[in-house]
């Protein structure tokens, strides 16, 4: 039971929150000019906007972007390149996926690609070369192509991927990819570029190696055989995603 003497208290509290609910309540009305939209009209026009962009123009502003970045870009990035000039989600409107858009603009995506796929790109790009690919064609087209490393780690070799695209590879192009392949796993392990006597040693330890002088050899015992053996060494070891520094520290 309330007591007489907080009645002239609590009404005053009362009326407040009574007035403050019918606000509350009034304010959840929807606006007059809201309810009198058309709903088609407004369908219309919400169909409009979606169409401000032509696909074209969206698959343009995506190669933009991938060649601003030097790869194909992934939403965060699209949505994060400030000459982009749209939302992500315009573009998932217009393609159903963010995967289905790249690969309209001729633009790998970064993920989930599969053997078929890659395959189907090393053909294309022969195709338009005129000649087997090599490596370094791949690397010329970041953002268009997938990865030499994509490929090494879904094929074991770009050689191998290269046979089931139909290119006829060369003996030595196999065994310089297997050497490679090989010294990336060492130099990997030893932390720098591996030195003659690091190849020795690790041959000793592992009869699977190629040895020292048949590499060597691929580059026709000339001087400096093994730095070049070691440049080509860094070029994959970097593709792969690995730093090597000025002095051939690996990490």
């Amino acid at each position: 039971m309330i007591d007489s003497a907080a009645r002239p208290i609590l009404s005053p509290l009362l009326a407040l929150y009574l007035v403050r609910s019918t606000i509350l309540v009034v304010a959840r009305k929807p606006y007059r000019a809201v309810v009198e939209i058309d709903p088609q009209a407004l369908a219309a026009f919400q169909a409009g906007i979606r169409r401000r962009y032509s696909d074209a123009q969206i698959l343009d502003a995506l190669r933009a972007s991938a060649e601003r970045l030097g790869r194909s870009p992934t939403m965060k990035e699209f949505a994060a390149d400030p000459a982009a000039g749209m939302h992500p989600q315009t573009v998932i409107e217009h393609f159903g996926t963010w995967n289905a858009a790249k690969r309209a603009a001729g633009l790998m995506p970064r993920r989930f690609a599969t053997r078929e796929e890659l395959v189907a790109q090393l053909a294309r790009l022969g195709e338009d070369l005129g000649r087997t690919p090599t490596a370094q064609d791949i690397r010329e087209r970041r953002g268009t192509m997938p990865s030499t490393s994509l490929y090494w780690h879904t094929f074991g070799s770009l050689a191998v991927a290269l046979r089931e695209a139909g290119f006829d590879v060369a003996v030595g192009e196999e065994r310089l990819e297997r050497a490679l392949a090989q010294g990336a796993e060492l130099a990997r392990r030893i932390g720098r570029l591996p030195k003659f006597g690091d190849w020795q040693e690790a041959r000793r330890a592992d009869t699977a190696f190629m040895t020292e002088w048949q590499i060597y050899r691929m580059f026709e015992a000339r001087r400096g055989a093994w730095a070049t053996f070691q440049y080509l060494l860094r070029e994959r070891l970097l593709d792969e995603g690995s730093t090597v520094e000025p002095d051939g520290s690996v990490r």
